[in-house]
């Protein structure tokens, strides 16, 4: 066997050296070595400039966001509430008019009301995505908001001052892209104007639950939600406790701790944390599932449940924020006031918050419910039914926003939020967010006003910090990476979620967008602690396309970026330190032609393709006119023109890109000249040869091969590119299918094996990979060339020799394919070459599928080794709900009995359930309905999950081994050996015997998975770091205000009125929300 693989390692060098021509490009790039300088990457210097960009970038954001800050202020101070404003008195674009006027069912009322809503027309911007009007300002008020209120029409009015400063901002800075004031009240005002992006159900948007908002309006929050399941909670009552938990779980952000439990004579968490966690996307999932399963009964102990929370936030052994800590108890009703426990955990300090709910309709007293938040310094709220979820669960920020506003300046601080999806259609972000304070008196010599009037964001587009980093000068394998105090990335080439949740932040850690380990997780902690640093490690990446894993030598290079939480990093291979750049100015600056008349121009014709071999240009911006394709093709026609029209040195093109462009198209013509154009391929079975370069071309030889080339265009965004970079020798790469390939697709010699390797040019003390060379093998006939090179054979021609039992010559992978099982199978474990011609249509499937047995014993023998993790941002189809055939359970169903009783008629649950089932005219299938769908664009079919990926790569062994799959009568034996300066494995099996010894199958495949155990992950958290400023306490904070909620009862006109509205299907018209903050906004 060790003489087939010499003979096959012999063959592959001489087919390489012959027709891949690495020796002959060295000689090429050497001998037009006046054509281009070789420059250095230096990683300080690179990292700084680029951390230094990034923060001027955001400076000038910061200016603008200040500016608006203060004269939000101004404009609310300097403006006189008025009791009797109607909506005809002020005139503003309503940015979901549009909608709501082609909605066919859309309200009557809503119609009647659009008389004081501005007409606009809108031009598209190729900045903002989306049509705009620079001359106005748009507002969008929440679906469960009455527009016409006294508190939303004097909001309007003061807020229209800011369209001046919004349009002020932009002249300074054209650069900028939405700036935004996001009320207290739920009114949003956003610069420039353009329509709401309706979503195809009811629109849930409000500004407060937006993380931006929730970020700005608070300082980092540890709570612990406590909820009574005792008996006396009826099933609608208990429904809706449920969605109120997920709804307030819906106002933490990343930067927040958080547990969940339940309580009636004890207290117990809902779901596997034991204690306070951070509250991640994850995190906040596992909860929502746990509190489903909720169940009430036994009775109600306040005790249980209070002590369990405090004992929660008393905990210092955990991770958590250390700045607001709060209780929110969600319960029917009950009589005890447990003030011996507030005075053993929390008096007098009361250094936690007491938020109480009263959930459902009931004739209970709820002055001991007010009491507990009155004397702790909460808030107690009132959520009789669906209705007063949303706005009630998102209230608690007013008073934690509290001790902000009498803080003064000093809590005026701009802060940068988790990457999310621009609810207007931008694409990913972030937003500097600045609080907006009420500065207005209660009268005078009163005391200071301490609401916060809500908060100020102005949006920056990932797209405009990625401008800022080198494009192409770090090669393919370079990167400018970027995390938060979180470790959350906001750069990183690996940040691609298929689809975003509208409602959350897109959280991917930098250990999630790389391959763990324990440098990475020193790299991630340094950064996040604000250091500098460099480190060579020795780690494993991913091959762009997901199916390899290689083992690389990287540089990681770090620095924080000043004035904001993040920190920039910049990762280089050995081979990235210098790169070239194109140095035409002998053949360019002295005329001033097009750069069509350049003499290497002509090689990019399609006119010389024929002789020259097929060109793929790479499609990067080598110019501000230039359009963009996917079609190559149709590129390379768009790129031709322009040249025609610009001259070499114009300041419209990127003469980095350009220049270097037009080097590698000479080059590689001459590497034509040279080599291909003489060489007869069909003597060695090649279907092509290839050439692509840092400069952007790909050029394959013949021209008719083209029509079967399938790798990506952009070299940087092709795996065998990137894979040859990465390894030494000649990389293998099998055509990667999910199905089996038909024959006539072999017959036809359309399928092909791509070999490819790296060319090193060293030029004096300077070492760099300019270029990928290969060819690609025809596998029909390199197959039976396989079965030929292991055989006794010593060429094709030569005569089989038969092996029989009575003869005495060994067997071979030609003659006796019978017994013999001989394959190359990659460094991935995908099946390249093989002896059986029923298994040549499975080239590029993972060799398990072929050979379970096999592949298994190789694995366990350690050829193989095994890496799987997860990929957090994959899109799933949605999964259908179960049809159950019955209404859900958990929603109060009258009985026939209650029907009957008059009594039951003039009761709250009769009351509740009219307002249900009112509600749900307006909001359809609220207790069903996913949110995020509600609110997703009407194109959104996939949702985000969770994928396991397993790969597979060479293990320790490195020599030539004998194995035997032991399995009684039906055992094999096998021996297997690594082809040097290969990533091949030859291996040489006695075929199966029988199939009863059929082991365990592995697997390679993609799978949907719910990710690691969370209940495990929370024991060992991720190092972070949580924002460096804390609100919490202020000596003069005026905690009288703390709810007055009142029971009021229906009377027989209003259940009258509501049966016939039911009757009618007419949707009433909302109420404005009356709780005591709305007094208070009237100043």
């Amino acid at each position: 066997m060790q003489h087939w693989a010499r003979r096959l390692e012999q063959e592959i060098d001489g087919v390489m050296r012959i027709f891949g021509g690495v020796q002959q490009l060295r000689e090429i790039y050497k001998d037009n070595r006046n054509l281009f300088e070789v420059q250095e990457n230096e990683p300080q210097k690179l990292v700084e400039k680029v951390a230094g960009d990034i923060e001027s970038l955001l400076d000038r954001k910061v200016q603008a966001l200040k500016r608006l800050a203060d004269a939000a202020e101004n404009f609310q101070k300097a403006h006189r509430w008025q009791d009797n404003i109607k909506e005809e008195d002020i005139i503003y674009y309503d940015a979901k008019a549009d909608a709501e006027l082609d909605d066919p069912e859309g309200e009557d009322v809503e119609r009647g009301s659009k008389t004081s809503t501005l007409r606009l027309d809108f031009m598209e911007d190729p900045n903002f995505k989306n049509k705009v009007n620079y001359s106005y300002t748009a507002v969008q008020i929440p679906t469960d908001i009455y527009k016409g209120s006294t508190v939303i029409l004097n909001e309007l009015n003061w807020t229209e001052a800011l369209e001046n400063v919004f349009i002020e901002n932009r002249r300074q800075d054209p650069t900028l892209l939405w700036q935004v004031f996001g009320s207290a009240t739920g009114v949003t005002r956003y610069y420039p104007a353009t329509p709401w992006r309706a979503p195809k159900k009811i629109d849930l948007y409000d500004v407060r639950r937006r993380p931006w908002y929730i970020q700005g309006a608070s300082s980092p929050k540890d709570m612990v939600i406590i909820v009574d399941v005792s008996g006396s909670v009826s099933g609608l009552t208990l429904k809706l406790m449920k969605t109120s938990v997920c709804e307030m779980l819906d106002t933490l952000s990343d930067d927040d701790y958080v547990n969940v439990a339940s309580f009636n004579e004890k207290a117990q968490p809902v779901s596997c944390f034991t204690h306070l966690v951070q509250a991640n996307v994850r995190n906040k999932k596992v909860f929502k599932e746990a509190v489903q399963g909720m169940v009430a009964k036994g009775t109600t102990g306040y005790k249980a449940g209070f002590e369990y929370a405090f004992d929660q936030l008393q905990n210092s052994n955990i991770t958590r924020a250390n700045c607001n800590k709060m209780i929110m108890m969600f319960t029917d009703g009950g009589e005890d006031r447990v003030q011996d426990v507030f005075e053993k955990y929390n008096w007098p300090n009361r250094t936690v918050r007491v938020f109480t709910f009263s959930v459902g309709q009931h004739n209970y007293d709820v002055t001991p419910l007010q009491w507990m938040a009155c004397t702790n310094k909460g808030y107690y709220f009132e959520i009789p039914s669906i209705g007063a979820i949303r706005i009630n669960t998102q209230e608690y920020l007013d008073v934690l926003g509290r001790p902000m506003v009498l803080a003064g300046k000093e809590a005026k601080q701009v802060q940068w939020t988790n990457v999310y999806e621009d609810a207007l259609g931008l694409g990913l972000v972030v937003t500097g967010t600045l609080p907006v304070f009420n500065l207005t008196q209660d009268g005078p010599g009163e005391k200071k006003n301490q609401l916060i009037l809500g908060v100020m964001g102005i949006d920056v587009a990932l797209n405009d910090i990625k401008r800022l980093t080198p494009n192409y000068t770090l090669g393919a394998n370079g990167y400018v990476f970027a995390i938060d105090l979180n470790g959350y990335v906001l750069l990183h080439p690996n940040l691609k979620p298929q689809t975003t949740n509208f409602r959350e932040p897109v959280t991917l850690d930098f250990l999630d967008a790389e391959l763990e380990d324990e440098n990475k997780e020193e790299i991630r902690r340094s950064m996040i602690d604000g250091n500098k640093g460099h480190k060579q490690i020795r780690t494993l990446v991913k091959s762009l396309d997901e199916r390899y894993i290689d083992e690389v030598i990287r540089n990681y290079t770090w620095v924080p970026i000043r004035s904001t939480n993040y920190s920039l990093g910049l990762v280089l291979p050995p081979y990235s330190t210098f790169y070239l750049q194109a140095n035409l100015s002998d053949q360019i600056l002295q005329v001033k032609l097009p750069i069509s008349k350049l003499k290497d121009f002509e090689f990019l014709l399609p006119s010389s393709f024929e002789s020259e071999g097929h060109v793929f240009i790479a499609p990067r911006e080598y110019c501000k006119d230039l359009n963009v394709s996917d079609n190559n093709t149709e590129f390379l026609k768009n790129f031709i023109e322009l040249m025609e029209k610009v001259t070499p040195d114009s300041k419209q093109c990127n003469n980095f890109l350009l220049h270097n462009l037009i080097l590698d198209t000479g080059i590689t013509q001459q590497l034509v000249e040279r080599v291909w154009r003489d060489q007869d391929l069909n003597t060695y079975s090649l279907l092509a040869v290839f050439a692509a370069t840092d400069g952007g071309i790909t050029r394959v030889f013949p021209n008719k091969a083209a029509e079967d080339w399938t790798e990506n265009p952009e070299p940087f965004n092709a795996s065998f590119y990137r894979r040859s970079l990465d390894n030494h020798g000649y990389v293998f790469k099998p055509p990667h299918q999910d199905s089996l390939l038909r024959p006539l697709e072999l017959e036809n010699d359309t399928v092909g094996v791509l070999v490819s390797t790296a060319v090193e040019l060293s030029l004096g003390r300077r070492t760099l990979r300019p270029a990928v060379v290969g060819v690609k093998l025809d596998l029909e006939a390199w197959a039976e060339k396989f079965k030929v090179l292991a055989s006794n054979r010593t060429h094709q021609d030569q005569p089989q020799k038969q092996c029989g039992p009575s003869s005495h010559c060994e067997m071979d992978c030609e003659v006796n394919n019978e017994d013999l099982l001989c394959v190359l199978i990659d460094d991935g474990g995908f099946l390249v070459l093989s002896n059986q011609n029923h298994q040549w249509d499975q080239v590029g499937r993972f060799f398990s599928e072929v050979d379970a047995n096999l592949m298994l014993a190789l694995y366990n023998n350690s050829f193989y080794t095994r890496k799987e993790s997860y990929d957090y941002q994959a899109a799933c189809a949605p999964q259908p709900p179960g049809n159950l055939g019955a209404a859900p359970r958990g929603v109060f169903v009258p009985t026939i009995a209650d029907f009957l009783n008059l009594a039951w008629w003039t009761s709250a649950a009769a009351w509740s359930l009219f307002q249900q089932l009112l509600y749900g005219l307006i909001y359809h299938s609220w207790f069903q309905a996913d949110p995020a769908e509600a609110e997703g664009s009407p194109e959104t079919r996939e949702s985000s999950c969770v994928m396991k990926q397993t790969q597979y790569y060479f293990g320790s062994v490195n020599a030539s081994y004998n194995a035997i799959i032991d399995c009684g009568n039906c055992s094999r034996l096998f021996h297997a050996q690594r082809l040097t300066n290969t990533n091949l494995l030859f291996v040489v099996a006695e075929k199966p015997l029988c199939s009863q010894c059929e082991a365990g199958r592995l697997l390679q495949k993609e799978t949907h998975s719910d990710g690691p155990e969370q209940c495990e992950l929370v024991q060992r958290p991720r190092y972070r770091r949580g924002p460096h400023i804390c609100f919490d306490y202020n000596a003069t904070e005026d905690t009288s205000d703390c709810g007055r909620g009142a029971s009021f009862p229906p009377s027989l006109g209003v259940l009258v009125s509501l049966q016939l509205l039911l009757l009618l299907g007419l949707p009433p018209r909302p109420q404005p929300q009356v709780h005591s903050f709305a007094a208070s906004r009237r100043l």
